[in-house]
């Protein structure tokens, strides 16, 4: 199981929304390679990137501020937000990201998604990010209809690197994560599952790692100090 710490950018800036929402913004850090280098100082091997500008925007905005990262921090990264185009995964991929999430994007043109996924195999991940057990897109901004677990069964043959599952109702209210349809998913797909949203102790890496995922993002608890990245690398050897 993976700890990737996470940094959400904003004009370039280390913050966090709460529940995902623009107008509940916290900033943290000036300096987003200064963070990534703290965190692979502490031994940290993945990265987790949100462009939150390119998220709403549906660009990459902040792509020379991950490509410094890439280029400075020898991490793997995992970067997500206005990924909706071939020219921006080709782009990005080539900028030295290891991995791209794409949400929106998927949700909305699957048969392009398919076609990319198969275009760039193991690179490319799922992002599920929801409100109750319905999805939501356009950086969180727009709540559908679909369902997490019959979205992630549709996804689930294609040669991805992981499904990145983000309850947003927990996400940045250092609550715990939802653990139940975190383990749902890993019980209905084959595919690695990485949880995301309300990481916030050891025991809820813990109970994570039981549950079967294979990855862990946590963001605010780390800024705030509920949890040390040490402590969450160690809960996971």
């Amino acid at each position: 199981m993976d700890i990737l710490p996470a940094i959400d950018l904003i004009d370039g800036k280390c913050v966090r929304l709460v529940q995902g929402e623009y107008s509940r913004k916290i900033t943290y850090k000036d300096d987003p390679v200064a963070q990534a280098k703290e965190f692979f100082d502490a031994g940290a091997t993945w990265l987790h990137v949100v462009d939150l500008d390119g998220a709403k925007l549906g660009k990459p905005i902040n792509a020379d501020v991950v490509a410094e990262i890439a280029r400075q921090v020898p991490m793997k990264i995992e970067l997500g937000g206005g990924i909706r185009d071939e020219a921006a995964i080709t782009a990005m991929l080539n900028a030295g990201v290891t991995r791209l999430i794409l949400g929106s994007s998927a949700v909305k043109q699957f048969d392009w998604f398919t076609e990319m996924a198969q275009e760039y195999p193991n690179r490319l991940v799922l992002g599920l990010d929801a409100r109750g057990s319905n999805l939501a897109t356009e950086g969180w901004l727009d709540q559908g209809s679909l369902s997490v677990l019959e979205f992630a069964k549709k996804a689930a043959d294609l040669p991805l690197a992981a499904i990145v599952y983000t309850d947003i109702s927990k996400d940045g209210m250092l609550a715990g994560p939802n653990i139940e349809r975190t383990q749902q998913l890993v019980e209905t797909v084959d595919l690695p599952i990485v949880a995301a949203g309300g990481v916030t102790t050891v025991e809820d890496v813990k109970t994570l790692k039981t549950a079967g995922v294979a990855g862990a993002i946590i963001g605010r608890a780390l800024y705030e100090g509920t949890i040390t990245l040490t402590d969450a690398l160690g809960a996971v050897k």
